[in-house]
Order: structure tokens, then C-alpha cells, then sequence
């Protein structure tokens, strides 16, 4: 402690040793104490008072630290605040300690009881997020974030939540005091989602300032399995028609004026074979597309290198590259790394492009397939980084016209063509929603008598 200032000190022993000071000096003036002895017990009455004074201010300077130390919330108070402490002082130190051990131990209980709540929500299994009284958001807890989260790691898709108009007015009601609400919200972009949303008001507001808590619950995947069975039936019924009218037509042909034909026979089990694999792989790609579907408001985790992939569907498509004596060129960057990406998925994009540009490119023709890095800036791709999956063909090349509905499913340029050929019309419906599901950007470019190149951008690792 830093000793009492001068006029401090003064004003203490004036104020401890006045009375005294002044009767001996009255003494004297009256002559009833003699002179030496008068004067020494004058002497005697300033030096106690001021040795009582700086006691005194002492005491107080260290009780008044001790009650800082305790309004801090600290709980080693020392049991001796110093030399001399006066019993009055000592008294109301005891009072500080007591009270400061209290306010301690008051003050763990609260933070344990915190963050054992900001444990809990941040564990909860459903998103939950916390908005103050404007409607801005000051927390949200794991599941909200993965929920949110978008490619370059920032939280857009709360923000479009947060500017819905339904939950605007939602909000608006329940910070008037109307009580709890709850909302269906659909989200279009980055990809269409579903959510249901409880706002829970709090009165008195939390901790952190927050007025409202939102919880959230997903409902996409239950809308896309609701989805997925009705257009499976619709979509499985109606392209499954047509070979199955064949292949049953071809059996009671066979049962019947071909029975005996063996000519017929072997032509007729070769076209129900083609016609059978036809609704297998209508079977298989309608499959796979609800599959993707059903996930594809939820990012890809992992990291994929996209050139080696590349290379491995390039070699396994040689039978089909070589049934149409097509010619492969490819040029892949090995640093060409896609992230969060999902290899499975990539392979059936690469696939499903290859396969389309060596069944509708030119027979005989060139096909190019090329894997790089896309510079962030570039005006058609977005900023961050990215990489870029190109496959081109020599082709007879689309209308311009036909290039928006593309990856509509079933959706063929020219039918008679397309299921000769083999096609499902699933193909690009299947890479648009992978594409989708990894937050990335799909192009695809044709003139008349020039070619198709279809351009895939995926986010990619910081390089």
C-alpha cells in the first residue's frame, strides 16, 4: 500500500489529537501544569495522534484494497491486512473476507452453470440460433453452423433465413410478446431447403443480449424421400412403358408364331436383352438421382484429386471410346485438388459426360478432357478458389434453344437418337445435382456443326 499523503496524514491527527492538544495547551495557559512537564505531555499528545492517524489511514487503505479485490470477484483476501489493525477495522475486514469468499464461490457456481448451458446447446442435435433485439444474430450453436455453412466457410444461408419475409414478421410478432411462433421456410438458393422454424422469445433477455432463440429444423430430406417416391412412380412408369410393352411383346411372339423359329428366336432374346439392360440402367440412374437428391442440401466432406480420378474413369470408358472409335485427349494439373468434395459422386460426373460425349459426339471423332485451376477473378467463375472439369466434342453439336432445359430429366434433344444410343435422359440431371450438392457451377456450351463442351467449376483447396 502507498503511504498517506501529507495533507491527508495532517488532517487525520488533527482530527484524532485536537481535543487533547488543545486542553493541554489550555492547562498551560492557566498555569495549572507546569511548564516542561506541559510542554512534554504536548509533545506526547501530537506524536500519539500522529502515530495513531498513520495507523489509522493504513488500515483504511488496506480494507479499502481488500474491497476491491473482493468487488473483482478474487477470493485470496490475506487473513492479515497489515501491522496495528484497528479492532473495528479488523471487524469489517472479517466482513470483507466472508463476503468475498461468497461472491467467489457464487461467481464459479454461475460460470459452471454457463458453461455447462453453452455445452448443452452447442451438443444439441438441432440447429439453434440466438438473435438480440434487432433480429442480428449472436450465436449459433455446431449443428446451426454446419447447417449453414456454405463453401468459402461463412454463414450466407443464415443471412438469406434471417431476410425471409415469413420469418421477418414471425420475428416482429414475437419480440411484440405474442408468444412462441413457428414457420415453414423454403430456401432456393444455394440449394432448395425446407425448414421449420420455432422462435422462442426470452423474457428476461439472456446473457449475451439475446431476445429470441430460433429453433430450426430441417426438413429436406423428408420433403425429397416424399418427392423421390412420387416422381420415381410417375417418372419409372412412364419410361418403363415402352421397353417393357416390347419385351412382352416379344415373349408372346415367341410363345406363339416364333416358337419354332430359331432365327427369330435369337433375334428377338437379343432385342429383349438390350431392352431389359435399357430399364436396368433407367432403373439404376433413377436411383442414384433420388439418392443424390435426398442429400443434396448437405455439403460433401473430404478432399478429392480431381486429375487422378479423371484418369481413372478416362481408362475405363476405353470400350466404350473404342466401340465408337473415338479418340481421348485428356490435360489434368495433379494440383487440381476439389474440396469439400465427394469422390463417388465426381466419378459419376465424369462418367455420365464422357459417356455422353463419346454416344452423341461424332463417331470416329475427338474427345477432350481437361482438369485445372480456375484463377479466382475470372468473370464467368466465382471469386474463391475453385477448380475447372472440361469435357468437349467434335460433334453435331445442340441447338441453342435446347441448352436451358438440358438437365431436365428425360429431357432429349432428339429421342429417336438418344435411346439408340442407349441414354436414360438422367445423365445431366444426375451431374447438375452433384454439382448442386458441392456448391460449384455447371456450363454447358454448343453451336450447331461446332461441338458440346460442358464446363464443371468445384470449390478447391487454397493453394
Amino acid at each position: 500500500m502507498p503511504a498517506p499523503s501529507a495533507g491527508r496524514l495532517l488532517a487525520a491527527t488533527a482530527l484524532i489529537g485536537g481535543v487533547p492538544v488543545l486542553a493541554v495547551i489550555a492547562l498551560l495557559a492557566g498555569g495549572w501544569v507546569a511548564t516542561w512537564p506541559g510542554l512534554l505531555a504536548l509533545l506526547a499528545c501530537v506524536a500519539a495522534s500522529l502515530l495513531l492517524a498513520r495507523t489509522w489511514l493504513g488500515n483504511l487503505g488496506r480494507l479499502r484494497e481488500a474491497m476491491r479485490r473482493a468487488e473483482l470477484g478474487e477470493a485470496d483476501i490475506p487473513e492479515n491486512l497489515g501491522p496495528a489493525l484497528l479492532p473495528s477495522i479488523e471487524e469489517i475486514a472479517e466482513g470483507v473476507r466472508r463476503l468475498a469468499r461468497g461472491v467467489h464461490q457464487r461467481a464459479e457456481l454461475v460460470g459452471r452453470l454457463r458453461r455447462a448451458d453453452e455445452a448443452i446447446v452447442e451438443r444439441l442435435p438441432d440447429p439453434l440460433v440466438v438473435l438480440d433485439g434487432n433480429g442480428a444474430p449472436t450465436r449459433a450453436n455446431a449443428a446451426a453452423r454446419a447447417l449453414f455453412a456454405t463453401a468459402s466457410g461463412d454463414a450466407g444461408d443464415l443471412a438469406a433465413l434471417l431476410r425471409h419475409p415469413a420469418l421477418a414478421d414471425a420475428l416482429d410478432e414475437a419480440l411484440a410478446g405474442s408468444g412462441a411462433r413457428e414457420v415453414d421456410i423454403g430456401l432456393p438458393v444455394p440449394v432448395p431447403r425446407d425448414l421449420k422454424v420455432h422462435l422462442i422469445p426470452m423474457e428476461p433477455p439472456l446473457a449475451d443480449g439475446g431476445r429470441v432463440l430460433l429453433l430450426l429444423s430441417d426438413r429436406t430430406r423428408d420433403r425429397a424421400v416424399e418427392r423421390m417416391r412420387a416422381d420415381f412412380v410417375a417418372n419409372a412408369s412412364h419410361e418403363l412403358r415402352t421397353p417393357l410393352a416390347s419385351v412382352i411383346g416379344f415373349i408372346e411372339t415367341l410363345r406363339g408364331p416364333a416358337q419354332d423359329d430359331a432365327e427369330a428366336r435369337t433375334r428377338f432374346l437379343g432385342i429383349m436383352a438390350e431392352q431389359a439392360e435399357r430399364m436396368r440402367r433407367l432403373i439404376d440412374d433413377l436411383l442414384g438421382l433420388s439418392r443424390i437428391e435426398i442429400t443434396e442440401h448437405q455439403p460433401p466432406t473430404g478432399a478429392v484429386n480431381l486429375a487422378a480420378l479423371a484418369a481413372a474413369e478416362a481408362e475405363a470408358m476405353a470400350p466404350i471410346l473404342d466401340a465408337r472409335r473415338a479418340t481421348l485427349r485428356t490435360e489434368l494439373a495433379e494440383d487440381a485438388i476439389a474440396a469439400p468434395a465427394d469422390s463417388e459422386q465426381l466419378a459419376q460426373v465424369l462418367r455420365n459426360l464422357l459417356e455422353n460425349a463419346a454416344r452423341y459426339g461424332r463417331e470416329g471423332g475427338t474427345i477432350r478432357l481437361s482438369v485445372a485451376r480456375a484463377a479466382p477473378g475470372v468473370a464467368r467463375w466465382p471469386a474463391r478458389q475453385g477448380v475447372v472439369l472440361t469435357v468437349a466434342d467434335d460433334g453435331p453439336g445442340i441447338a441453342r434453344h435446347h441448352l436451358p432445359r438440358l438437365t431436365e430429366r428425360f429431357y432429349r434433344v432428339d429421342r429417336g437418337r438418344a435411346r439408340n444410343a442407349g441414354g436414360t435422359g438422367l445423365g445431366l440431371a444426375i451431374v447438375k445435382h452433384v454439382v448442386n450438392r458441392h456448391r460449384g457451377q455447371l456450363r454447358i456450351e454448343s453451336d450447331e456443326g461446332a461441338g458440346t463442351t460442358v464446363r464443371v467449376w468445384l470449390p478447391a483447396e487454397a493453394a
